[in-house]
């Protein structure tokens, strides 16, 4: 399959697009699905695949068993784990609910999962009610830290800190977990000073610092442009608890030490990360090639790949991805080339991640040709298209105003996975086009692909009244649009209102 010949073909999208004038003309293609493959006997694959080959948990599950074939709850807690892993909530929510209908039975740690899932793929009102719903001896310490931390993580900042009193006055603040999420929830909105008064309350209490909470710690000072704060941080975890330095301390300091400029601290940390790291610890390599490329150090970067190169007999996926990542920051395209080549020849499991970081690369330099023989590599390996290696292209065509290349690239992308949705820095770079254009038309033609993809979100309308605001044009239908589609109306965007749709 060439790539080049894909994009090439009559598009639809263009001609809607473009004339706004036309019906789109084709259909989308569903991606290629080998089902001869012999993987396809594992229900974890089955279910990973949903996304692309449609159906329900459910169905995947019943037949699996209609089959002859033995579920397990362990396999299936197994599963759910390693769904939520990669952000699919829904499916693994709907697979403890299928659990639920076959009457088996959930700990206390399941029901803290539920909580969690409910919330990431319902929202936190939901959650809520299936917490309220729980028979008292259900609601543990589990279940109630796991809502504790769907508010922290949704930044419901007032009823955080109301459960957090409740939790309190059932003697379930008794560990550094519930305070940890408080750190990360502060960091978050912003208020870092916060975190130094929560690391005296854990002290108050007699309860520890984590490792993780000294890397936070010493963040807060961080933010807060306060390095002499970070050096007491760091002076203490060094005097006091010396077991709780990990390569992530390291890893972190010299971070925070190259905001600040200070390049050699950031080195002496990560050679004292090289010293500390364990023999077979991967990631502790992983940090130094990117805290090195943060240092503009290639020199050091290509010692440590060739030392980790030396020591592990096989090199995983996402160490080259970081070397990627690496020599793409240093823009060493040779070395990019070199080492994407390396990885296409020796791999043994294909990783789209590692061609769509090579092609992202390749453009950032304007190597379009390159980046043109990385994805066509891509397609002969796997045999099809991926959308995301799709979104690049995109953003490098609307960059140089060749619009109809750019529409071509989307409409691809749309031909070969029913699912897809484009990336938030892929619709900027499209409505930074219409703005630039003032085409309120082609905005509006985009907007319904959005819409028909389900991610027709606030900060889509937000640049579709910017568009109209850029061209002089009005939309008298906009507030009813907004209201339609639930929209909720932020400062930003009532003020576009006032000039796009004035009442």
């Amino acid at each position: 399959m060439n790539y080049r010949r894909l994009v090439s073909s009559g598009s639809w999208l263009v001609r809607n697009l473009c004339t706004v004038a036309r019906n789109a003309a084709g259909k989308s293609k569903s991606a290629a699905v080998d089902a001869a493959s012999k993987r396809e006997n594992r229900l974890y694959v089955r279910l990973s695949r949903l996304p692309k080959t449609g159906g329900t948990v459910s169905e995947v599950l019943n037949g699996f068993i209609d089959e002859g074939r033995r579920v397990t709850k362990e396999e299936l807690t197994h599963i759910v784990k390693e769904l939520r892993k990669y952000h699919r909530y829904q499916h693994a929510l709907d697979i403890m609910d299928w659990m639920g209908m076959q009457n088996v039975q959930y700990n206390h740690k399941d029901h803290a999962i539920r909580i969690d899932l409910i919330a990431k793929a319902k929202g936190i009102e939901e959650a809520e009610n299936y917490f309220n719903s729980l028979p008292p001896i259900a609601k543990t310490q589990s279940t109630y830290g796991s809502l504790f931390s769907c508010y922290c993580i949704a930044f419901k900042k007032d009823e955080a800190q109301a459960f957090f009193e409740k939790m309190d006055d059932l003697k379930f603040v008794n560990n550094d977990l519930p305070l940890s999420n408080l750190m990360s929830m502060f960091m978050k909105l912003g208020q870092p000073e916060k975190v130094p008064e929560l690391i005296d309350e854990m002290k108050r209490r007699n309860i520890p610092p984590s490792s993780f909470n000294y890397v936070v710690w010493m963040q807060s000072y961080a933010s807060m442009n306060d390095l002499e704060g970070v050096e007491r941080v760091r002076e203490e975890l060094a005097r006091d608890s010396p077991d709780k330095i990990t390569p992530r301390t390291y890893n972190n300091l010299a971070a925070i030490y190259v905001k600040f400029g200070e390049f050699e601290k950031a080195e002496e940390c990560l050679k004292k990360l090289e010293e500390d790291k364990r023999p077979r610890d991967r990631q502790a390599y992983h940090y130094l090639i990117s805290l090195y490329a943060h240092t503009s150090n290639l020199a050091e970067v290509k010692r440590v790949w060739a030392s980790l190169k030396q020591f592990f007999p096989t090199v995983t996926n996402m160490s080259y991805l970081t070397m990627i990542h690496a020599l793409i920051k240093l823009k060493d395209f040779k070395g990019l080339k070199e080492c994407y080549e390396e990885w296409e020849s020796s791999c043994s499991s294909y990783d789209m991640r590692l061609a769509t970081s090579t092609v992202r690369g390749f453009l950032s330099a304007d190597m379009l040709e390159q980046a043109e023989g990385v994805l066509d590599d891509a397609m002969k390996k796997r045999r099809e298209l991926s959308s995301k290696a799709m979104e690049p292209f995109m953003v490098y065509f609307l960059n140089k105003c060749q619009f109809d290349s750019a529409l071509k690239h989307l409409e691809a992308a749309i031909s070969v996975d029913k699912t897809w949705q484009p990336m938030p820095g892929t619709k900027i770079a499209f409505f930074d086009y219409f703005m630039k254009e003032g085409d309120v038309d082609a905005a509006e033609e985009f907007c319904k692909l959005l819409k028909s993809r389900d991610c027709l979100d606030a900060n889509a309308y937000l640049l579709l009244l910017k568009t109209y605001a850029a061209a002089g044009k009005q939309a008298p239908d906009m507030r009813q649009r907004l209201e339609k589609d639930a929209i909720e109306l932020s400062q930003e965007l009532q003020d576009l209102l006032e000039n796009v749709c004035p009442e």
